[in-house]
């Protein structure tokens, strides 16, 4: 498969991928009063504008209204979510790009080899040359007829300005706490399985009334929701290989496929057959 667009309907959410580009990923929603989103985050950063409408915005532990104009950023791990207000219509377009590729062209641009991502310390903004550069850059990304060296190119020359613009000289940096890291990286690599607060706690070697408390402080997520979340990416990447939807489910962990349809559609707005294309 060289490439994928998923759309069933003007209404529907629609996904482009490119196999010659596997570290960019778009999706764009003509109606966004057709979506709700739970609280959830992302391995990869994301970046999105606001083509039409207005909508709520939930960053963190911040909430915002956004309209036609705004550009929004989330870095890997940030808990955020978009939906309408009042039923007003909204429209926007979101590119997510793996941190790897990102963390890549980030010392390609003279920023320190010491970190492994530097994080975005802004939200938000209404930037009219980003706005403009992130809707020509989904334009090329989904026409087929472009070459898979205009779109990279177009793609590295975007995020570059992204990076120049908006990436403080200084950005604050989080004290880390280990036992919490351990606790979130037992959650990640034992996803798929049913896990019990005993296991994490152990893992961690933290007491669950600590680990319940200062987990969400950290990550802005209850375990369990965590642990939800990254089972929703595992999917993700079975879905992109073309797995059935009914085998993708129990392989994430689910119990069974209504639970995996529901949680996926909270978390990404769509169904798991429109994601696949």
């Amino acid at each position: 498969m060289k490439h994928s667009i998923a759309k069933d309907a003007d209404k529907a959410p629609r996904f482009w991928r490119d196999d010659a580009l596997p570290f960019i990923e778009a999706r764009s929603i003509a109606d966004g009063r057709e979506v709700c989103y739970t609280r959830h985050a992302h391995e990869h950063f994301s970046i999105g504008a606001i083509t039409a409408g207005r909508s709520t915005y939930i960053h963190e532990q911040s909430h915002f209204q956004v309209g036609t104009g705004t550009v929004v950023l989330m870095n890997p791990g940030d808990v955020h979510a978009c939906n309408p207000i009042d039923n007003q219509p909204w429209s926007y377009l979101m590119l997510y790009v793996d941190t790897p590729w990102l963390t890549d062209l980030q010392h390609q641009l003279g920023f320190s080899h010491d970190l492994a991502f530097r994080r975005f310390s802004i939200t938000h903004n209404r930037d009219t040359l980003l706005f403009d550069g992130l809707k020509a850059l989904y334009e090329v990304l989904v026409d087929q007829q472009q070459e898979v060296l205009h779109k990279h190119s177009a793609a590295v020359e975007f995020f570059s300005e992204v990076q120049l613009r908006l990436n403080p000289v200084d950005p604050p940096l989080r004290e880390p706490n280990f036992k919490l890291e351990r606790a979130a990286d037992y959650i990640r690599d034992n996803c798929t399985q049913m896990l019990k607060l005993e296991d994490i706690c152990f893992a961690a070697q933290l007491s669950p009334s600590y680990l319940i408390r200062a987990f969400k402080q950290q990550y802005g997520m209850t375990p369990h929701a965590f642990l939800v979340n990254r089972r929703i990416q595992f999917a993700q990447d079975r879905l992109r290989r073309g797995e059935l939807i009914a085998d993708v489910a129990l392989e994430a962990g689910f119990a069974d496929q209504a639970h995996f349809q529901r949680a996926f559609k909270q978390h990404l707005a769509a169904t798991p057959g429109q994601y696949r294309g």
